[in-house]
């Protein structure tokens, strides 16, 4: 397979003023003034950020007017990619970058499913901030410890996690849509000492109350020894039948507005947990560095997107996908934050982009397969909607595919930076994505980010173009993590991204470079579901499908589906079982409350026996290779690989 250069014109090409007003094109011209350079290409310049760490990073630490101390030094090398160190004598604090400037612009914009909408100023904010983080230290909370958020999207949320950030505490959250098993699963491996959440929240015109969730999560998450709940959907209905909750008007009246005592940290210092998608287990608890994530992300966000000063950064997203980060991260730009929760295609799916004509967004950001829901709904976003202040639209989650491509400039905008973006919770931020100077062709992710080391090796390690082939990232950056929660000496963090290539990160995407120096991923390379581009992790539904005692055990695959991927079932039964309607319907019911909605498989049929190593690993990718028709490697190593034939040529699985 390769893949031909592109002969048809790009879809997209800035002007040499779209262009000079850019940041990208301001801090290049601040590196040449200093003696870099000078560069003809973006690749030049690319090429000079990789190999000039400690001046790129020090030089975009100036320009992005940090107000922390940088220390003496950038980037201090290692012969181990994972011991590299950035800014090691660094002292700053997170909170203090998202609140720089203070003033009366609007910082946040909110905006429910249920028609509500609220906004906060930088002041405002900064104020609800002090008076969080004086309450938090009032309970015992401190540096390193752990808050928990089981949110929604909201102004709320946003506050309680920067005055967890401003004490030194470490923030994790996921989405109140998890099952209290869901959420067991990843809180109850950090212990976080306190929970924000929400009374309850709204999804497709439907009010769900959470309080019941929250009881149960009470009790399997014992380190919690105090509830603090937003009034968000039930109207102020009482906290009290939740053990040791009260709501944030309880938990803040006491603390009047004060300046805030923000403690300074180095960068590599914690500040955020996110979690895996659990493939092989429960999910990994990737420790990230609240100032690595947030140098990556103004990197991205200013450079790459050309978010300035004022403008309104819309990303659709719930704070259980890393995206959440990236979107707050918006504040260190200065840029007013539009937050949306709900469901975005109700009660049609011209909502968002009403919504961004009334608020004038400049940056929309969504996922790939939403863009494909709407073309498929039908919808001219141009004719029902003004979106002449859309400046960029971006794309991730899963491949952007090129008719996607095509319904943006002929639907949406035809003077429009469309920037298909991908990276990974692993990073909380992105190895490939946009450059607002460069063309945008159609199917293409454009460019590899400035000071990341992306490329495309072969299962031999060999750089390659025009032939598919793992992402993989030579060299070390900001937002690799600090390492897993719970992994002393490093064995599975090293584990999940540096046993295939020798002191290499690989990254589980399957990709193809161009010869004009783009991307087309294809998709995982490894075990992870990624439908509607929310990454799943298989085990995450073993847990509830084995529970079931009518199963004696299963195996769950993602499917290439309609420019996505589908999340397929296979269970063995028991002796005597029947994988009746009913029996299908329960399995249903019990992922979509112990996990969550989108871990739901599309489609669950029964077999006979099922794959595995000659360890008694289930072998999951060969599964899938066998489904999708394509040669299974490393027979030698199954126990029994005459079970893959029945999973050849399945007629339920017909695309």
């Amino acid at each position: 397979m390769s893949t031909q250069v592109h002969t048809a014109p790009p879809m997209w090409l800035p002007t040499g003023e779209q262009k000079q007003r850019t940041l990208l094109n301001a801090f290049q011209t601040e590196l040449v003034a200093a003696g870099a350079g000078p560069f003809s290409s973006y690749g030049e310049l690319h090429s000079w950020s990789c190999e000039n760490q400690n001046a790129f990073w020090s030089s975009f630490w100036r320009f992005a007017g940090m107000r922390g101390e940088p220390g003496a030094e950038a980037f201090v090398p290692d012969a181990s990619i994972k011991s590299a160190n950035f800014f090691p004598s660094s002292q700053m604090n997170y909170a203090q970058e998202m609140l720089r400037n203070a003033d009366e612009r609007q910082a946040i914009i909110f905006v429910g499913e249920d028609g509500r909408r609220s906004s906060i100023t930088r002041s405002e904010l900064r104020d609800l901030v002090s008076r969080l983080a004086a309450a938090l230290r009032s309970v015992g909370i401190a540096k390193g410890d752990r808050v928990a958020g089981y949110v929604p999207n909201c102004i709320e949320t946003v506050a309680a996690m920067l005055a967890t950030q401003s004490i030194g505490a470490i923030w994790s959250s996921c989405s109140p849509d998890f099952g209290p098993a869901g959420v067991e699963d990843r809180f109850g491996q950090i212990e976080p000492k306190l929970l924000f959440a929400a009374d309850g929240y709204f999804y497709s015109g439907k009010t769900i109350d959470c309080r019941p969730t929250l009881t149960q999560i009470g009790k399997r998450l014992p380190s919690v020894k105090k509830i603090i709940v937003f009034p968000y959907a039930l109207d102020g209905a009482s906290v009290d039948e939740v053990a040791g909750a009260e709501t944030l008007v309880q938990f803040i009246e006491d603390h009047p507005v004060q300046p805030i005592e923000y403690e300074m940290q180095a960068l590599r210092d914690p500040g955020f947990i996110l979690f895996s998608s659990g493939t092989t287990g429960k999910p990994k608890c990737i420790v990230h560095s609240a100032g690595g994530i947030l140098l990556q992300h103004m990197k991205e966000q200013m450079l790459h997107c050309d978010v300035q000063p004022g403008d309104r950064l819309f990303y659709f997203t719930t704070c259980g996908w890393m995206m959440w980060n990236w979107l707050v991260s918006g504040l260190a730009a200065e840029a007013t934050l539009i937050l949306f929760d709900g469901n975005p295609f109700h009660p049609g799916p011209e909502r968002l982009f009403e919504m961004a004509e009334g608020l004038g967004v400049t940056h929309f950001g969504t996922s790939a397969k939403a863009i494909d829901h709407a073309q498929k709904s039908g919808v001219v976003p141009k004719q029902v909607a003004d979106l002449s202040a859309l400046r960029a639209v971006l794309s991730t989650g899963s491949p952007l595919k090129h008719e996607s491509f095509d319904y943006v400039y002929e639907s949406w905008k035809a003077d429009v930076h469309l920037a298909s973006i991908s990276g990974g919770t692993d990073i909380c931020a992105c190895f490939i994505g946009g450059v607002p100077t460069l063309p945008v062709l159609r199917g293409e992710i454009q460019a590899p980010m400035l000071a990341i080391a992306a490329s495309v090796f072969d299962e031999n390690g060999h750089n390659v173009t025009g032939e598919p082939g793992e992402l993989v990232c030579t060299a070390p950056h900001p937002s690799m993590p600090v390492g897993f929660w719970n992994d002393p000496d490093g064995s599975r963090y090293h584990a999940a991204y540096f046993d295939v290539f020798e002191n290499v990160w690989r990254h589980g995407d399957w990709l193809t470079r161009t010869q004009s120096g783009g991307f087309v991923v294809a998709g995982r390379s490894d075990a992870t579901l990624n439908p509607g581009g929310v990454r799943i992790g298989t085990a995450e539904i073993y847990r509830q499908v084995e529970g079931i005692d009518e199963i004696a055990e299963a195996v769950v695959v993602g499917q290439d589906w309609d420019a996505d991927t589908r999340v397929v079932l296979f269970v063995r039964l028991q002796a005597g079982a029947d994988l009746s309607d009913a029996l299908i319907k329960r399995i249903r019911a019990e992922i979509r409350a112990n996990a969550s909605p989108r871990h739901v498989p599309a489609v669950i049929s029964e077999v006979t026996d099922i794959p595995r190593t000659k360890s008694g690993k289930i072998v999951e990718l060969a599964v899938r290779d066998v489904i999708h028709g394509r040669t299974v490697r490393n027979l030698n190593s199954l126990a029994n690989p005459e079970a893959l034939k029945q999973f050849e040529n399945r007629p339920e699985l017909a695309v």
